[in-house]
């Protein structure tokens, strides 16, 4: 099967002993998808698992120019909630994304569902960090995998190392 597109779904808090080995793990997700076909990376741009997720696509453009960086964001205001650091990063991420899209201008309900929809369905293979289904990233993978989408969740294998 060849595929064109990858989305991350996964939490905003990163499980303490996930925290040293979650790049790693994720670099190699990023080039694997690339292996496959994947030249489009789809991000939610939210903290944890977004972020680093967008940060390794970045890095990975790097040494393969083919790859863009297409962020989906619930909405304009996002982070105005976030520290400042939180924020710098989110806008060298935005201001480095081949594309940034916005669900809507300012937070309203369904929105988060809204860029979850966006993000299985424009994806032809998802990486995900998911420890608990009743999350958002649990029903990101959950609209995934009823379109029938290819699903790799790396947080078991992430207890393992």
């Amino acid at each position: 099967m060849t595929y064109n597109s990858c989305s991350f779904t996964g939490h905003r808090i990163i499980a303490p002993s996930h925290i040293s080995k979650i790049d790693g793990m994720v670099a190699r997700a990023v080039e694997y998808a690339y292996n496959q076909g994947c030249r489009k990376f789809y991000c939610g741009g939210a903290l944890g698992f977004d972020t680093v997720a967008a940060r390794q696509v970045i890095q990975f453009r790097l040494s393969h120019p083919d790859c863009e960086l297409h962020l989906l964001i619930p909405c304009k205001n996002q982070s105005e909630r976030w520290s400042e650091e939180q924020r710098q990063m989110y806008e060298y991420t935005l201001s480095v994304a081949n594309t940034v899209s916005y669900i809507c201008d300012e937070y309203r309900d369904g929105c988060m569902r809204e860029r979850n929809k966006m993000l299985a369905l424009l994806s032809d293979m998802v990486i995900a960090y998911v420890e608990r289904d009743r999350s958002g990233a649990g029903q990101t993978v959950r609209m995934a995998r009823a379109q029938n989408k290819t699903v790799y969740n790396i947080y078991p294998a992430l207890n393992k190392l």
